[in-house]
């Protein structure tokens, strides 16, 4: 598949264990990061409840604004996984029996185990691709250009490499870091200045403290390795005239 200029998408964790604090998001990073390397730029991420016309609203919106939407939670057996009844919904699809879900679950348990509870894992909207789980057997799926990915981060990191071939993403996002030795103020209208200089070059400033000392990290970001290059010329110009130390570099 051809390689776009410039793709993006829109991450939606769902859960109400995520917003109560119970549970510790790390799918987004995990996205985040698995995109990134595709040549996908996340723009957006957003975390709901299990409510049913959250999800469908949420849905509607992140697909109709983003090339991809990556949903995590509430695709397994119990009575508030129920965003593959929503996603359903929100594309106005029948709410059915996937039958080579069916049949991949019940060939995973052993016999007696795949339950009416477990079967609910195998309703999903009508038509939609299946997502393999080679961890630990029940599919996430897609519909469109929303792909629904369990919530476990282990699970959900196993199946990935399984739906790479079906995202055409542009060029891979490429980064550098430097660490520097010094606060965000006193760079802070040098680098507004190396910015404007730099469009094409997204540039972050993120406060840090290690070893008892402040510092700042400056993370370039770029589709193109000459712009980032160009940008750390300027960055490294800074640094000398301020005498700022060089922590780290990567």
């Amino acid at each position: 598949m051809e390689k776009k200029a410039k793709v993006n998408a829109g991450i939606l964790i769902i859960g109400n264990e995520i917003l109560s604090g119970r549970t510790q998001d790390t799918n987004t990073s995990t996205l985040a990061t698995w995109l990134n390397s595709i040549g996908v730029k996340v723009e957006e991420v957003r975390v709901i409840p299990d409510i049913e016309k959250t999800i469908i609203d949420t849905v509607n919106y992140l697909r109709s604004n983003y090339d991809y939407v990556f949903t995590t939670g509430g695709i397994g057996p119990t009575h508030d996984d129920i965003t593959a009844e929503s996603i359903s919904k929100a594309f106005g699809l029948k709410y059915e029996i996937h039958k080579e879900a069916f049949k991949i679950l019940e060939k995973y348990y052993k016999p007696g185990e795949f339950n009416k509870g477990r079967q609910k894992m195998v309703w999903m909207p009508q038509n939609a691709g299946l997502i393999l789980n080679p961890t630990s057997g029940a599919p996430g799926f897609s519909v469109e250009n929303v792909f629904c990915l369990p919530g476990v981060p282990s699970i959900l990191k196993s199946m990935l490499g399984g739906i790479t071939n079906n995202i055409v993403g542009g060029e891979p996002i490429l980064s550098l870091t430097i660490n520097l030795r010094t606060v965000e103020s006193e760079i802070a209208k040098s680098l507004t200045s190396i910015q404007e200089n730099n469009k094409e070059v997204e540039i972050g400033s993120y406060p840090f403290f290690q070893a008892g000392k402040l510092g700042v990290s400056i993370v370039m970001r770029s589709t193109d390795q000459n712009k980032i290059d160009n940008c750390n010329l300027e960055i490294m110009k800074l640094v000398k005239e301020k005498n700022i130390q060089i922590a780290e570099k990567r």
